[in-house]
């Protein structure tokens, strides 16, 4: 799908001399848009539309994969392997445009919490022709992953979230600037978005500091500790200024925020708040969010809002919004897929 002339020049402007041309996955730039009923007088409330990168999956893996499948395929790789949850919309994403791309998609999986949609995403990526490994748990999950690339599966990183894949979001946070420059949204105090792998926060760190802009990211924790996950965010970002251009200690850890009050009981558990959350999103503002990823980034938008700790806010929406039924289309029913991995969902 061809890509604006904004979203090439964008993506050129960050891409060192040595790597291939980012593939063309997106519809960009995707809309910002303001939301009356969570704005205030002292704050306005705004939404980045990543849902929208996509007509048949959209969200926040397309940007990185551009980055990501166009290394593989300049490789000459056949076979790649990556590694998430039972219910990953990195998988998802990655199966999807992957085997596009004519790549054979491997993922190691692991345990989430059951729900609908994390059902439906595994019954898709099972459907688009994914060959999935379970894995008794996070920690044995890197030992079968080994396993594959030994086998001869190029690896990438979960969640997208390599410097490579990462630098999909220096684009995105350099696409926003010009949003802000032609009078389209107002410069954010605050741009909130989940941090599970991170490549998303420190892509938009590292792009915002390229760009001059005073927006910090706030990244809300998906996952725990909270310590690791900034101390990998920082840097992942730095690596991420260094490619960009910029000299990496340049971008200083204030430019990132972690909120930890979102987790509860860990990855995949909804929270009370969040699910207060999703419902006032789809009343008010139309977007359809997740209990893993999404809820929690937006209930902390929401309270960034209402705690009057800005006045500008900017919720960056990484959940596809595209209907979920043409990738489920020939997928197997969850009574049909090989029992190890029904029983990834507790």
């Amino acid at each position: 799908m061809p890509r604006s002339e904004f979203a090439t020049r964008n993506q050129v402007k960050a891409r060192p001399k040595a790597s291939p041309e980012p593939l063309l996955l997106g519809r960009y730039p995707t809309p910002v848009q303001r939301i009356g009923a969570f704005s205030t007088p002292q704050c306005d409330f705004w939404v980045k539309r990543d849902d929208l990168t996509n007509e048949v999956y959209g969200g926040n893996k397309v940007r990185k994969l551009e980055w990501l499948l166009a290394e593989v395929l300049a490789s000459g790789a056949k076979r790649i392997v990556t590694i998430g949850a039972a219910g990953s919309h990195h998988v998802l994403a990655t199966t999807y445009f992957g085997t596009r791309a004519g790549l054979q998609v491997e993922a190691v999986l692991v345990s989430q919490p059951r729900t609908d949609h994390a059902v439906e995403v595994l019954r898709a990526s099972i459907g688009l022709g994914l060959r999935a490994f379970p894995a008794p748990s996070w920690a044995a999950a890197p030992v079968v992953f080994a396993v594959r690339v030994l086998a001869g599966a190029r690896p990438v990183a979960a969640g997208g979230s390599s410097v490579s894949g990462s630098m999909g979001y220096v684009g995105a946070a350099r696409e926003l600037a010009t949003q802000v420059r032609q009078g389209l949204v107002p410069e954010p105090d605050v741009c909130v978005v989940p941090l599970g792998s991170g490549g998303t926060a420190a892509g938009l760190a590292a792009g915002f500091e390229a760009e001059k802009l005073k927006t910090r990211v706030v990244a809300v924790c998906v996952l725990g500790p909270a310590w690791l996950l900034r101390l990998r965010l920082i840097r992942l970002a730095r690596a991420c200024a260094k490619r960009a251009g910029l000299v990496a200690r340049s971008l200083s850890p204030a430019r990132i925020a972690v909120d930890d009050r979102f987790v509860g009981n860990g990855y995949g558990w909804p929270v009370l708040v969040a699910d207060e959350a999703t419902r006032e999103a789809r009343e008010a503002a139309g977007l359809v969010l997740d209990p893993t990823y999404t809820a929690k980034a937006f209930a902390a938008a929401l309270w960034q809002a209402r705690a009057r700790r800005a006045t500008c806010v900017l919720y960056w929406h990484t959940l596809s919004s595209a209907p979920m039924h043409r990738l489920l289309k020939g997928s197997p029913e969850e009574s049909a897929l090989a029992p190890a991995l029904r029983r990834l969902f507790s």
